[in-house]
């Protein structure tokens, strides 16, 4: 059974917390002796990789004030259900307290909604948590496997695995400068045999400073059997008024450390 959401925001953490810290997220991380993330370096202090440090723990909501509103336009085709198009939205509200920022979701609408907790006085985008959640209940739905073990393949690769590059994508008419993070984490997959169709399976992480919430654009691209067949799954959260390239042609990049 996927993660429930509640317990994904049971505290008041940001999201680089909730995910990183998250024992679903860090379980099976590559290090044993670090069971949270990363590895331990000589003087005894936390590892982590370029992607995750960009991903999860930089301050994505900054400058953003009670009452902002993020909205996003999502797009899938592929299996499990037909191509539609639909819409994410992000609200961030004064605390109790009177401070900045609790943040709520609406992610899909009708029958596709995924019911959000509000997260308290988050740092990171919380739609990058509510688009992964969706993805992996997909996987979950249709292979059976394993959710926690998704999230793992993921995490990993995050952390030693993943292509980081500069891409220049676009907000509201002007070009932005921007990074993005590509991950394969089921290539050489131990398992793969339970899961053939997402062996070849990425995902796109594109973010940039220049735009509120930082979030540019979250896909997954699943290929199809065939190089010029459509691809399996499409799957694209964009931030409205924002455009990415297409994705470039990228080397996939396989877990190191098997678990």
């Amino acid at each position: 059974m996927p993660l429930p959401f509640h317990r994904m925001a049971a505290t008041s953490l940001a999201l680089a917390s909730l995910i990183v810290l998250s024992p679903t997220w860090a379980q099976g991380t590559p290090s044993a002796s670090n069971p949270d993330i990363g590895t331990v370096s000589q003087d005894g202090k936390k590892d982590f990789s370029a992607a995750e440090r960009l991903l999860l723990m930089s301050d994505q909501l900054k400058g953003l004030k009670p009452g902002s509103t993020l909205a996003y336009r999502y797009q899938h085709q592929g299996e499990g259900d037909e191509a539609f198009e639909d819409r994410a939205r992000l609200t961030l509200s004064k605390r109790k307290n009177g401070s900045c920022c609790t943040a709520s979701g609406e992610f899909l609408s009708g029958a596709r909604r995924l019911q959000l907790p509000e997260v308290e006085q988050p740092v990171g985008n919380p739609v990058l948590l509510y688009f992964l959640e969706r993805d992996i209940r997909q996987m979950n739905k249709i292979t059976k496997g394993s959710a926690s073990y998704f999230r793992k393949r993921i995490r990993m690769a995050l952390y030693e695995a993943a292509t980081l590059r500069d891409v220049q994508a676009s907000y509201k008419g002007k070009p932005v400068a921007a990074q993005e993070i590509i991950l394969t984490p089921f290539v050489n997959d131990p398992n793969e045999a339970r899961f053939p169709q997402y062996v070849m399976r990425s995902y796109r992480f594109v973010l940039s400073e220049a735009v509120p919430g930082q979030v540019v654009s979250l896909q997954t691209l699943t290929p199809g059997a065939r190089p010029d067949a459509a691809p399996l799954t499409d799957d694209q959260l964009t931030l409205e008024g924002a455009s990415v390239p297409m994705l470039q042609a990228f080397t996939p990049v396989a877990i190191r450390t098997v678990q």
